[in-house]
């Protein structure tokens, strides 16, 4: 899933010459608190709900803001994952996306990356979830999803975590297409790799549910 394929459509950019006032009332009806400034087709930064408030000038026109994320763009082809890192590196719940030529093409929200992970098959097929802690350097994919097939499963998708406690660690999760995990975590427990979180979908009534409806709710979905 490429920048390309999850442009919002629906939010526009602003102008240098529109006032901080229609700022504001653009953020209130998308439901957001930044928005692009655009000129000629350059992205010039976001204007954000605290500047605009901090300023406490709503007739001032947007181009007498400093504006923030200049540089949070990404091309038409970039990775969701890419597309993550972006927006956690400028602080940002939105991305703009430029062509070839580095004209503005739109925006990303993080809201719509969700939406859009939340859609793909790693997500909607049935399976269960293995969290590992293991030292980085020992770290092998390959000779994890051996052990996992040895017991007729595969790894759906994975995803690596530094251990923040400990630089030197990382966690590892894994979606595994099999709901019944006891014989996958007897051969991983065996072959020295330690399990720190298990869950799977006979879990999903209780806790885990609750947290899946609460997210949609914040999304607002």
């Amino acid at each position: 899933m490429v920048a390309e394929e999850i442009i919002n459509h629906m939010i526009p950019p602003l102008k240098t010459s529109d006032d901080a006032h229609k700022a504001i009332v653009w953020m209130e009806e998308f439901r957001c608190t930044h928005l692009p400034i655009v000129e000629d087709g350059e992205l010039l930064g976001f204007i954000s709900e605290e500047i605009i408030l901090e300023s406490n000038e709503i007739d001032k026109p947007l181009a007498g803001f400093n504006l923030v994320g200049k540089s949070c763009r990404v091309q038409l082809t970039a990775h969701f994952y890419d597309i993550l890192k972006v927006a956690g590196d400028h602080k940002l719940q939105m991305v703009a996306v430029v062509n070839e030529a580095n004209k503005y093409a739109g925006v990303i929200t993080v809201q719509d990356i969700m939406v859009s992970f939340a859609q793909t098959a790693s997500v909607q097929m049935p399976g269960g979830i293995l969290v590992l802690s293991m030292d980085l350097i020992d770290y092998s994919l390959a000779e994890i999803s051996r052990y996992v097939e040895e017991n007729n499963a595969k790894i759906i998708s994975s995803m690596m975590v530094e251990d923040p406690m400990d630089k030197g660690k990382i966690k590892l999760t894994l979606k595994i297409n099999r709901i019944e995990l006891n014989r996958i975590v007897a051969t991983l427990e065996r072959f020295g790799y330690r399990i720190i979180g298990r869950y799977n979908e006979t879990q999903m009534d209780t806790g885990e549910k609750d947290k899946i409806e609460m997210l949609l709710r914040y999304l607002d979905i």
